[in-house]
């Protein structure tokens, strides 16, 4: 070192009267390192001021000549050339692995919770501190710390006990049991919400009669349809199918008047809820409804609780939260059926079926033996129901595990906690999945370093079976702070109701990560494989969209939280208990004798997706599959061009939008690429941007009050684009058919949403587009 001074003292000709030191060391606040420079010209021991001992007073000046000048300049250059080419080298590498982790070529898991370089690109020297861990460690640890003896315990839990209903004791008793594991694990915070709400409970028993010639008794059953109107109705019975738009289209082509009927359906394709809003539309006066087919035949004689909200929370007060002492204003909802509703088993509505002696049902609607559509003679149906109103305090439980870096960005995970029967399947299987995650993610932080930079909350919910009330008051109780907050919630409700399929609902943000996680886990059900090659390259095809029982739907529509939901089931022989009071553990694994390690599987699922959102400095959040679903619904707008410029509208403008919104997208990308991907801030502000992405896409012309679910693509509404296509399919097949002033509005809402989306992902106000 002294020569070397030496040397560019000569070299610069002069005597060195101080040099520059530079210390480099890892900082604790989570930055790589910081360079610090002193001057160390006191800092020499043993020599005068300024002047170091070992260099000669004596030594002669040396002589300068144009030679020397050139000489300086040389070294200059060659000294600037060295460092060029040295930090290029360093961005260029870094930037290859942003760019392999941004397109999903690369191995970009290796990105480590902490970097080990520094901010030259040279490796540090390795100072002794916490354990650094890269997410395949991670990944792995997860796996190993998993735990089917520990599933099974939690699913025990409910064993011996024969209804769960919320705010009532074993709910309560449940609830506090999840307080004391959540209490037990560890966890940095665990708490309680409570809310008051109106629910519909059982009176006397509900009956349905078949009047022909006097009076018989079709059933009585003890299930009940939550928020069902009570009264006594009679009707001549018209069979629907599923209940479903089209299939009352169906029975229109026929000629078959529906006013003041009683309809009835079979379960399955759309809600319950969903199927009583149709008939309702068409006249009914009543609705029942039964289990579709199975091969389950001991099923015939069960029927099914359900409730007939067309909507989530509670119908009492839409769009509040329903805390104690709240004044709410004299409303309720406008999803409240206002018919009588019951279902009844399937055994009930084969017996129905022979008493009719109308049209058979079609080839492709026949569910039961002798099934027909309607009735030629004078038979009716009458209908009595006795549901009593009750109001009940209800618990949903939380639990924390904060983060370490973004406390206040979180991924919450959630399960129903209630159930109308023992609910092995409808609520057991996602507690229990529940209870593990925070027990083995808590160890991890705990006991070996994991140190999450982004919370996870861990929830469980009460009067999920009403239509998830408990989550959705949660989300109206706290909506101006979650929509900024919460950037993902994964559902494990109804996770194993079979082995051959697998089930998955998801926001295209999630698309990708979660494609990423299923080529990582193993597939339960044969010895070698993962669930990517289950499901094929083409899984995104059969993604099934969100119905209103699913708890993560308001999550998605109402809040604009990118959700996912995943699950297995028999797709052509769906669990027929789910819903009865044969919801059991006993009857749960005789559908599936794999139900612990595929209960394992779908926590693992889970476990990944939260942990490596709260991992990676970036967010996995893939925006540019909006990118995708705004250029297929134009290619499906194309074909109704011609028909829209006969009204004297055009649809260049939402072609213009979704242009803006695929520009806006490519912006941020280069944004991401371009950015310091260790500068805390920056990071921050580009991960904010992912995050609010599907908030943008809730419409901000409608009131969350009279149109909760405003989301344009899974919302519910006139305003969706769902139901923009539809309206422009109905004008191709009649153009008087269609009111044009809604139409205009729907073309305006879905415009200006999508531009509006756009100028929010651009980020700043002076980069936005603002022609259209």
């Amino acid at each position: 070192m002294d020569h070397a001074r030496a040397a560019i003292s000569n070299l610069f000709g002069g005597e060195p009267t101080s040099y520059t030191r530079f210390s480099i060391a890892r900082q604790t606040d989570g930055d790589n390192s910081h360079v610090e420079m002193n001057l160390a010209a006191d800092e020499e021991e043993g020599g005068e001021i300024g002047k170091p001992e070992h260099l000669h007073a004596s030594m002669p000046p040396p002589r300068r000549n144009g030679k020397n000048l050139c000489l300086i300049i040389m070294a200059a250059v060659v000294l600037l050339l060295i460092g060029f080419l040295i930090g290029y080298l360093s961005y260029r590498g870094r930037m290859q692995r942003v760019n392999r982790c941004l397109d999903g070529s690369g191995n970009c898991e290796m990105t480590p919770t902490a970097s080990y370089f520094s901010d030259d690109g040279m490796e540090e020297e390795e100072v002794s501190g916490p354990r650094i861990l890269y997410w395949p460690e991670l990944r792995n640890m997860l796996s190993a710390k998993l735990s089917a003896p520990c599933l099974e315990a939690n699913m025990r839990q409910r064993e011996g006990k024969t209804s769960f209903e919320a705010g009532k004791v074993e709910d309560e008793n449940t609830a506090s049991y999840i307080h004391d594991q959540f209490t037990r694990f560890r966890l940095d915070d665990v708490w309680n919400d409570e809310h008051y709400v109106r629910l519909q409970d059982t009176g006397s028993k509900n009956q349905v009669f078949i009047v022909e010639d006097g009076q018989e008794e079709l059933e009585s059953p003890d299930a009940y349809v939550a928020y069902s109107k009570n009264g006594t109705v009679t009707g001549k019975p018209i069979y629907v199918n599923y209940g479903q738009k089209e299939d009352f289209q169906q029975i229109r082509i026929m000629g078959i008047p529906m006013n003041g009927t009683i309809i009835i359906f079979r379960a399955g394709k759309i809600t319950l809820a969903e199927k009583v809003a149709n008939a309702r539309k068409e006249g009914a006066v009543g609705a029942l409804m039964f289990p579709d087919t199975s091969n389950n035949k001991k099923t015939d004689s069960f029927v099914p609780f359900g409730h007939a909200h067309l909507g989530t929370g509670d119908p009492f007060t839409p769009g509040f939260p329903s805390f104690n002492h709240t004044q709410f204003p004299p409303l309720e909802s406008s999803g409240l059926p206002h018919i009588p509703v019951q279902t009844i088993s399937r055994a009930a509505a084969a017996k129905l079926f022979g008493k009719m002696d109308g049209d058979k049902c079609l080839q492709d609607w026949t569910s039961v033996m002798g099934c027909k559509v309607t009735v030629n003679r004078n038979m009716t149906v009458k209908l009595t129901v006795n549901n009593v109103m009750v109001d009940r305090k209800i618990l949903n439980i939380f639990g924390v595990i904060k983060g370490f870096e973004e406390p206040d960005r979180y991924v919450v995970l959630g399960a129903q906690r209630d159930s109308w029967g023992p609910g092995a399947a409808k609520a057991g299987v996602g507690t229990a999945i529940l209870l593990e995650l925070a027990r083995v993610i808590s160890d991890m932080v705990k006991n070996d370093d994991y140190k999450p930079r982004r919370s996870i909350i861990f929830a469980s919910w009460s009067a999920g079976e009403y239509g998830a009330v408990g989550a959705t008051e949660w989300l109206e109780g706290y909506s101006t702070t979650l929509h900024a907050k919460a950037f993902t919630y994964i559902n494990l409700d109804t996770a194993v109701l079979g082995s051959r399929d697998v089930k998955i609902s998801a926001s295209p943000l999630l698309y990708s990560l979660l494609e990423t996680v299923m080529k990582r886990v193993k597939d339960p059900t044969k010895d070698s494989g993962n669930l990517y090659s289950r499901v094929g390259n083409d899984w995104i095809k059969r993604v099934v969209p969100l119905d209103l029982d699913n708890a993560a739907f308001p999550f998605l529509a109402y809040s604009g939280i990118p959700v996912v939901s995943f699950g297995f089931y028999d797709e052509d022989d769906e669990y027929s208990f789910l819903g009865t009071t044969e919801d059991t553990l006993a009857n749960l694994k005789e559908k599936t004798d794999k139900l612990y390690p595929l209960m394992r599987t779908a926590a693992e699922v889970a476990g990944q997706i939260a942990l490596r959102l709260t991992h990676d400095h970036e967010l996995f959040l893939d925006f540019d599959r909006y990118s995708e679903e705004l250029l297929s619904f134009q290619e499906k707008l194309l074909h109704f061009d011609s028909n829209v410029k006969a009204l004297g509208l055009t649809l260049n403008w939402l072609y213009f939008a979704r242009g803006d919104f695929q520009r806006a997208a490519d912006a941020l990308r280069r944004d991401i690429a371009n950015s310091d991907r260790e500068n805390r801030i920056v990071r921050r502000a580009l991960n904010d941007r992912m995050m609010k992405v599907e908030y943008d896409f809730l419409s901000p012309f409608l009131s969350p009050k009279d149109a909760p679910f405003r989301h344009i693509f899974f919302g519910k509404g006139s305003h969706t684009l769902q139901s923009l296509l539809e309206n422009l399919k109905q004008l191709k097949d009649n153009e008087n058919s269609v009111d044009v002033d809604e139409l205009k509005e729907q073309l305006a809402l879905a415009t200006w949403t999508i531009k509006g989306a756009a100028n929010a992902l651009v980020g700043d106000i002076w980069n936005t587009d603002n022609e259209i």
